[in-house]
């Protein structure tokens, strides 16, 4: 497909989970400013990130939806498709982090283990499917996975979430290789320690963990979202057309692949 709009996704339908606040929140609004239309969904209600974006001249609606339950994406996709008449862009972003807390793997209970990769893994996997139809119509579609620096390097004390998001790694490129055929693009984006409200109230993620997680990088400062958001508009964009199978660290140069 080709966009003449100076606006880099203009009539474009993007779906954003995990956007009630946080990461998602911004990819929502640089999503909107560059023209797609925004189905942004969450587990809680996401009005005032819809509400940000209407404001601002663009459009968006709220689906409040769990990810790790097959019947609530598939009702998410439903309502884009009825809402702006087709699917162009998945955004994976909803997970568990912010209410872990560091602790050895003898301490991860089964239970906990079970939700983390329910939300991190099973979440990705039943929202792309459940927008498969509509991009597979449309001979078009970019799914972007969200996974982490934690994912490639692997972090004590963070099993859990490490082993998902390495997960969502190899989720990439299988989806990548299956999915290429129907004109789906399928790539991940790996931020390192953002600075977002989440991480700032973190507890685990202050002081010197978080001085020396900025020292270890070849850019000596903190990632703000907007440099997460930059790469997240790349790929859902046809600048990246030819790109697919891809994860794309954006961390300041602390692990490079």
């Amino acid at each position: 497909m080709t966009n003449t709009s100076s606006k880099q996704l203009d009539g474009r339908v993007a779906i954003i989970t995990g956007a009630a606040g946080g990461l998602g929140a911004i990819f929502a609004g640089v999503l909107a400013r560059e023209g797609a239309a925004v189905v942004v969904s969450d587990i809680i209600p996401c009005d005032g990130t819809v509400e940000t974006i209407v404001q601002a001249g663009g459009q968006a609606i709220c689906v409040t939806a769990d990810v790790s339950t097959e019947a609530d994406m598939t009702a998410l996709a439903r309502a884009a498709e009825e809402a702006f008449g087709g699917i162009d862009i998945l955004i994976n972003n909803a997970g568990l982090f912010a209410n872990l807390r560091m602790m050895g793997m003898e301490e991860i209970s089964p239970d906990l283990w079970d939700k983390v990769m329910a939300v991190n893994v099973k979440g990705p996997y039943l929202a792309t499917r459940a927008v498969l139809p509509a991009m597979r119509r449309a001979g078009y579609g970019k799914v972007i996975h969200l996974s982490s620096g934690m994912g490639i390097k692997g972090a004590v004390d963070y099993l859990h979430y490490a082993t998902s998001k390495s997960a969502i790694i190899g989720m990439t490129r299988s989806m990548a290789r299956e999915l290429g055929p129907s004109g789906i693009r399928v790539n991940c984006v790996a931020p390192g320690l953002t600075d977002t409200d989440a991480i700032r109230n973190h507890g685990d993620w202050q002081g010197d963990r978080r001085a020396n997680n900025i020292a270890g990088r070849a850019i000596s400062r903190a990632a703000m979202p907007e440099d997460i958001a930059g790469t997240v508009v790349y790929l859902a964009s046809t600048a990246s057309d030819f790109v697919t199978g891809q994860t794309v660290v954006v961390d300041g140069g602390s692990a490079m692949v």
